[in-house]
């Protein structure tokens, strides 16, 4: 071998020595570094500093960006529309004025039943809100109507709230049999979880006729016989008991 290749040899050599002495020395110094006392701490505030400084930075980059609402699509019975209606209810005499009366609740003796689920308010109590809440699959959804039952699971007759047309009588597989009769002003009472219906599309009814009773549905199966009740205007749901003259 050439004096030149061992000096090279030679010189590699120290350096892979040199090298190994570094690492080895930097190993244990990072060793002597965590067996401080006051390094733990210092790394976990240093950690919390960075994590806070990235929330605010996350918080002023969407601070201009609006907040989207809570979306209910009409799907099923109880929870269609919007949890709030889309027009407010300022004049319930101006809006069903064209039947030229006072509207009732669906039954002839509304006190000997009772309201199983309620119409979910928005500006009720959270007590209120929670018990008008029904089940959908693993979600939970606002109920749009209000639900009559027997304490004895009885079935009792349904009657029309005000006269108007009879514009739809379907069978749905999620909602049961349903009836909607319009009132003019486009304001309509829809009646569903029914059997034994007794009118079709196009006939007129008074206030007070029965158009069916009470029967199931498979979205509110767990209440047996009841009949669920909507008030719509214009399309969106409207709180049926702002319309109710007792």
């Amino acid at each position: 071998m050439s004096e030149y290749n061992q000096n090279k040899s030679t010189d590699e050599s120290l350096k892979n020595e040199k090298r190994g002495s570094h690492v080895a020395k930097s190993g244990s110094g990072f060793k002597r570094l965590l067996s401080k006392k006051w390094f733990s701490p210092a790394l976990f505030m240093i950690t919390a500093a960075i994590i806070v400084t990235l929330l605010w930075v996350y918080q002023d980059a969407n601070t201009d960006k609006p907040t989207a609402g809570t979306e209910v699509t009409e799907e099923t019975e109880g929870v269609v529309g919007n949890d709030v209606a889309m027009e407010d209810p300022l004049d319930a005499t101006e809006e069903i004025a064209a039947t030229g009366e006072d509207m009732q609740w669906p039954v002839a003796n509304v006190d000997e039943l009772q309201v199983e689920i309620p119409y979910y308010d928005s500006q009720a109590t959270l007590t209120e809100r929670e018990a008008a809440l029904i089940q959908v699959g693993t979600t939970f959804a606002a109920h749009m109507g209000v639900d009559f039952t027997d304490p004895e699971g009885k079935v009792f007759d349904v009657q029309a709230a005000l006269a108007g047309t009879v514009t739809l009588v379907e069978s749905n597989p999620i909602n049961g049999h349903q009836v909607e009769i319009s009132h003019g002003n486009g304001f309509i009472t829809v009646y569903q979880s029914l059997s034994e219906v007794t009118v079709k599309e196009g006939d007129e009814v008074t206030q007070g006729t029965i158009i069916a009773k009470a029967g199931r549905s498979d979205v509110e199966r767990d209440l047996g016989n009841h009949l669920h009740f909507e008030a719509r205007l214009n399309g969106a749901n409207v709180n049926p008991n702002d319309y109710i003259v007792q």
